[in-house]
């Protein structure tokens, strides 16, 4: 982990602080995530994936130096993936251990501390309210449009005061609370009230020119030509009626293939072999095929 900076002082700072990452963000978004870090508010983001939503999260961690507690979401996750559970197995061998030596103030003892801090397992949220040498954690709360509803008000309450309440422990409170980012793939919509906790933002596909500059920041061992090239094709890949458009993280696995095979410039034969990367489903694969030979076709004149 980096050493531990400061939280940034200006929209300025924030933008640098994400570039030296090599995280290219518009200034849209670096205004929203300056604004979460001032007045230490969630922040929710959504969009397709693979567009750098949970990169933010990571960026954030890297640059501020801080340790990043990732809660990743899925269908029926409960307070016990999420928050705590005891330690059940040890509780009860720890017990039977008291009453084989038959000793009274060691069962007693363990009676009274049988619901500690010892047998208490801490899932993400609840690490992410403890203290931490290096600052608050960054806590990614990644595709919480996965979770049930129920799930989504547990959540809401904890991101309300930054606290658990154990019933056999008592309440666990944040010092400071932690950089919360979550992300959403929009397959269901989040509650509103979630939403209200958290400063907004959509995180889009980037223009030619920024997926341009984020492919040369990522991959800087692809040439101008080659990368272009990528940034092109992918781009107009986009603009058809695909299944699942690809997103930058495909642009990047994309490239990454293409000089892993030893190639620093883009044919038709290539992409045609390598479209796997690229795109995720068998229908968009054979539109993309398709096409090919009309998008390496020369410019007519």
């Amino acid at each position: 982990m980096s050493r531990t900076v400061g939280i940034p002082s200006s929209v300025e700072e924030t933008l640098a602080l994400l570039t030296g990452e090599r995280y290219l963000a518009d200034r849209d978004l670096a205004v929203v995530v300056f604004l979460a870090l001032k007045l230490r508010r969630p922040i929710f983001l959504e969009g397709e994936p693979g567009v750098g939503k949970t990169e933010i999260a990571k960026v954030l961690a890297a640059g501020l130096g801080r340790e990043l507690i990732r809660l990743q979401c899925y269908e029926g996750l409960d307070a016990n993936a999420a928050v705590y559970e005891w330690n059940y197995l040890r509780q009860i061998l720890e017990l039977r251990l008291a009453e084989a030596t038959h000793a009274q103030d060691s069962r007693d003892e363990l009676a009274a501390e049988i619901f500690g801090e010892r047998f208490l397992i801490k899932r993400p949220l609840l690490r992410a309210l403890e203290p931490h040498s290096s600052g608050p954690p960054v806590l990614l709360i990644d595709e919480v449009d996965r979770a049930d509803e129920p799930f989504e008000a547990f959540l809401l309450e904890i991101l309300s005061d930054f606290q658990v309440s154990i019933p056999e422990f008592g309440v666990l409170r944040a010092a400071e609370p932690p950089i919360v980012v979550l992300t959403s793939n929009r397959t269901r919509e989040v509650h509103d009230a979630l939403k209200r906790r958290c400063l907004y933002h959509w995180v889009g596909y980037p223009d030619a020119a920024r997926e341009l500059m984020i492919l040369q920041a990522r991959v800087p061992e692809a040439n101008a030509e080659l990368g272009a090239a990528i940034v092109k094709y992918v781009q107009n890949l986009r603009r058809r009626n695909l299944y699942k458009a690809p997103g930058v993280a495909e642009t990047l696995d994309w490239a990454r293939a293409i000089l892993a095979l030893g190639a620093h410039a883009l044919t038709p034969d290539l992409a045609a072999d390598t479209l796997g990367v690229l795109l995720k489903y068998e229908e968009d694969v054979g539109t993309a095929r398709a096409g090919i030979a009309a998008d390496f076709a020369p410019p007519a004149h």
